[in-house]
C-alpha cells in the first residue's frame, strides 16, 4: 500500500469551463488540486465562475482528505460543480473554490 498525499499548488493555466456553448468558468489563477489516485483537479476561485448560472444540489460527499463537498447543478447537468466550503487543514486552500468535472485548458 503506497501512501495518499494530496497538494495544492497555484497554476498559471487558462482553465476554461465550457457547456452547450456557454461558458460557466475560466480563471487563469486556478489552484491544481494532486491526490493519490485520482485525476488532477483544477479548483477555480469563486470570482472566476459564473455562479448565477448554477442551481445547489441536495447532494453532498465526503472524503476522509477533504472533508464534505457541496454540489450544484445545471439543468440536464446534475452535480455537475462541487465545492468544499469547509475542507479539512491540509487543503485549506481550496475553500470555496469550484471544480468541475469537464475543465479545459485555454490556448
Amino acid at each position: 500500500m503506497g501512501t495518499h498525499t494530496i497538494t495544492v499548488e497555484p497554476s498559471a493555466a487558462h482553465v476554461r469551463v465550457v457547456r452547450d456553448g456557454r461558458v460557466l468558468a475560466e480563471s487563469r489563477r486556478p489552484l491544481l488540486l494532486r491526490e493519490t489516485g485520482c485525476p488532477d483537479r483544477y479548483y477555480l476561485p469563486p470570482e472566476d465562475v459564473r455562479t448565477e448560472l448554477l442551481e445547489p444540489s441536495a447532494s453532498s460527499t465526503h472524503c476522509p482528505f477533504k472533508g464534505d463537498a457541496s454540489y450544484w447543478s445545471l439543468p440536464g447537468a446534475p452535480d455537475l460543480v462541487w465545492a468544499y466550503l469547509e475542507p479539512k487543514e491540509e487543503v485549506a486552500a481550496i475553500k470555496g473554490h469550484f471544480c468541475f468535472y469537464d475543465t479545459e485548458l485555454a490556448g
